[in-house]
């Protein structure tokens, strides 16, 4: 593995190497506190980013490494119309790995092409967030001890949110897991990722989460993309079309997890944290040990 632009580009034997690895940092981070010294990482985004942007740049000075980059467009050179592709090489000749938040789809697909680092998607676009999906089948596996013969709701914005496509890729990866995709019509999963999963999931369509909430292993649940609606109105519609209360949480099974991607707005009521299906915090935090394991294993030592 080279690079991380797509969870498509990886095999299930170089996802269950991740989870494995980012088990043994977790277990014992002092023993890779100095793994990447020397090295130096750059975030690049173009994009707003909390927990992707702190968790990599967490992870690299965990590793012993060291960060630049930046966190806003308009404080770089693309504010004076500088191309990705001239970001990239000079971003290339200072790093030895670059972190690409792009809201263009196939800015990862340019990074790569340009860079003679590695390159991470922390997001492209409604297109996928390869890092997020790996540190969300690291937290489904490690309560789970699998990633085969789950049943799965995704919930809330399926058409908008880019953790959905990469983690049904994920999922697709291993075998006999259902698929329940709980949205307003307007917010369906696109056609083109189904059609790319559809023969190795069982994938069904519902808009009531009511009907089907005891069978569900992990309740996968992501805010209204606001940010990507064409008007505000059409956002006004469906932003409060699912809200997860104690009431919904307590109808399913006492090993069942809710996970969310974060941010949240007002999907899940804060009366549902206290809850021991509420695995979203945990599931943040995961994404430390995952974005460790993931340098690692482009940039270091994977022993």
């Amino acid at each position: 593995m080279k690079h991380l632009v797509s969870i498509r580009d990886i095999s299930r034997e170089e996802i269950l190497e991740l989870i494995d690895l980012a088990g043994k940092v977790e277990k014992n981070p002092e023993k890779y506190a100095h793994a990447l010294d020397g090295k130096i990482m750059a975030t690049l985004f173009y994009e707003p980013s909390t927990r992707t942007r702190l968790s990599f740049e967490t992870a690299m000075h965990r590793l012993g490494g060291r960060v630049i980059g930046f966190s806003d467009a308009k404080v770089s050179s693309a504010k004076k119309g500088e191309s990705i592709a001239d970001t990239i090489r000079m971003a290339s000749a200072y790093s030895d790995v670059i972190v690409l938040r792009h809201f263009l789809e196939g800015s990862g697909r340019v990074a790569v092409e340009y860079s003679d680092v590695p390159v991470i998607s922390g997001g492209t676009g409604i297109q996928e967030h390869p890092s997020q999906a790996l540190l969300d089948v690291y937290t489904i596996y490690k309560h789970f001890g699998r990633l085969n013969n789950l049943t799965i709701g995704l919930l809330g914005d399926l058409r908008y949110g880019r953790t959905i496509p990469s983690l049904l890729y994920a999922i697709s990866k291993f075998k006999d897991n259902k698929v329940f995709l709980f949205s307003p019509p307007e917010l369906r999963t696109r056609m083109s990722v189904l059609n790319d999963v559809r023969d190795n999931i069982e994938a069904i369509i519902r808009q009531d989460l009511k009907s089907n909430i005891e069978e569900l292993d992990v309740l996968y649940v992501t805010r209204v993309q606001k940010e990507r609606f064409p008007d505000e109105a059409s956002y006004e519609r469906v932003k409060d079309f699912y809200v997860i209360d104690p009431e919904i949480a307590r109808r399913m099974n006492k090993n069942s997890i809710i996970m969310h991607p974060l941010p949240r707005i007002n999907e899940i009521s804060y009366e549902v944290d206290s809850l021991p299906q509420a695995k979203y915090f945990e599931q943040a935090k995961n994404g430390v040990w995952m974005r460790m394991a993931l340098l690692l294993k482009l940039i270091g030592e994977t022993k």
